[in-house]
């Protein structure tokens, strides 16, 4: 809907249900479709069949339904899997730069998912510990690198570390159990044990102690 092609009042003439999303609205002013808000929005923005309202007004619910939709998509990309904080202010960006929106949505979406406690850093950083290559190994050394590149905290992680069931001599064995046959000798198989973040004592120990077990 171009406000500019409209003269006169802005009355919302008609609220209808989205028939892709029964959780939005779409709400028609002036017998056009304007815009669409989900049904909290309708309550708290007091949006009603037969209201009249002014310019600033209709561009405010046109905002509102911009911010909304976005919020929805967050949210539903932030429950696929935990993120941290950093992660979703760039996926934000770039839905933001995409559909060009007004980028002040990224901090009052990041407060309105972090007040809801959909974002977390620590609860993230804890996660991202737990599970991370669980099953393939991974030394703690590259865990805490790849979540200083996610934008947590040291103290985070070293708090997250610290708390983990995960050590390095485990996974240490996971990753030699998978890639013992790729490698026609200890020295070959110790040097790229090395190269994933593993100190290189604790290496050789661990090799010499999974030969003795085959």
């Amino acid at each position: 809907m171009d406000i500019c092609n409209l003269k006169g009042d802005f009355k919302i003439t008609d609220l209808k249900q989205g028939v892709k999303n029964p959780d939005r609205v779409n709400v028609y002013v002036n017998d056009q479709f304007a815009f669409s808000l989900d049904v909290a929005q309708v309550v708290d923005l007091g949006v009603k069949k037969g209201l009249v309202i002014s310019e600033d007004k209709l561009l405010e619910l046109k905002k509102a339904s911009e911010f909304g939709k976005l919020y929805q998509r967050t949210l539903e990309w932030v429950l696929m899997r935990p993120h941290s904080e950093r992660e979703c202010r760039d996926y934000l960006k770039k839905k933001i730069f995409e559909k060009k929106l007004d980028k002040e949505y990224v901090d009052l979406i990041i407060e309105k998912l972090r007040a809801k406690k959909y974002l977390d850093d620590y609860r993230f950083a804890e996660w991202y510990a737990e599970n991370r290559f669980y099953k393939k190994g991974v030394s703690l050394k590259r865990l805490k690198m790849e979540l200083m590149k996610k934008g947590i905290a040291k103290d985070i992680i070293d708090e997250a570390l610290s708390k983990t069931s995960r050590n390095d001599e485990e996974e240490i064995l996971k990753i030699i159990a998978k890639k013992r046959s790729r490698y026609s000798d200890d020295e070959k198989l110790i040097a790229y044990l090395c190269r994933q973040g593993f100190q290189y004592g604790l290496v050789q120990e661990m090799v010499a102690r999974s030969s003795e077990m085959d």
